[in-house]
């Protein structure tokens, strides 16, 4: 299963840019056995300032065709890591062949596109910055492989 992370924003050289590598690299290492391919980040820029509705629109262009749609959003469902876990299996073990993690800039995502998705993740009523969302993100994902491949990472 391909997995993409696709973001508004271009992230500099810094800790959340070591975060990051460091958790998908482990999320690769770990996932690979599990049928888990390496996570693409994909970055777009509203260069024309067009707002959330811009951002829509590149976001959507970047999403790939018949992929499960995850967008990150303060108002989507709760999950434990292990519900995380067996919920991306599922999604493998369905034959999905594409999964796509969305996070959206400091507006957030345009209620248009945030209706196509499959599933809407919180990681919880706080907002968080997008650049810290994408290391959250990468964590739980390494995480969620670890639980599958019962390493010993997660802890309850």
């Amino acid at each position: 299963m391909k997995v993409s992370l696709i973001v508004v924003g271009r992230m500099r050289n810094g800790p959340e840019r070591q975060l990051l590598e460091d958790y998908l690299t482990r999320f690769e290492r770990t996932g690979r056995g599990l049928g888990f391919g390496a996570v693409t980040v994909i970055e777009v820029e509203d260069k024309k300032n067009t707002g959330i509705k811009g951002e829509a629109v590149l976001l959507r262009n970047a999403i790939p065709k018949d992929a499960v749609l995850v967008l990150l959003d303060e108002r989507g469902k709760l999950m434990t890591s292990p519900e995380f876990s067996h919920k991306l299996a599922d999604w493998r073990d369905q034959g999905r062949g594409h999964l796509a993690f969305v996070i959206g800039g400091a507006d957030g995502i345009a209620p248009d596109l945030r209706a196509e998705a499959d599933m809407l993740l919180s990681f919880g009523k706080m907002v968080w910055p997008h650049m810290l969302a994408r290391v959250m993100l990468s964590e739980q994902l390494y995480r969620a492989v670890s639980i599958l491949a019962g390493a010993p990472y997660h802890r309850v």
